[in-house]
């Protein structure tokens, strides 16, 4: 799943800067997600986001790696 926008979000576009795969992209109506399925689920955007405005919803086969990660 790619990431998720919500209405905290300031358009700061800190996302846009330090995804390494260009997923998300600058619009006039704030960061939109380019390329969904490019996405790789790295969470650099969900971690440097200063306003905790991005969800990020990993596949199912992600879900217990995630786990123990934490």
């Amino acid at each position: 799943m790619p990431p998720k926008f919500n209405e905290n979000c300031i358009s700061c576009f800190k996302c846009v800067e330090i995804c390494p795969g260009d997923i998300p992209r600058e619009s006039e109506n704030g960061p939109v997600v380019a390329y969904p399925d490019e996405c790789w689920h790295c969470g650099a955007c969900m971690m440097d986001c200063p306003t905790k405005a991005i969800r990020l919803d990993l596949p199912v086969w992600m879900r217990p790696v995630a786990k123990r990660i934490k």
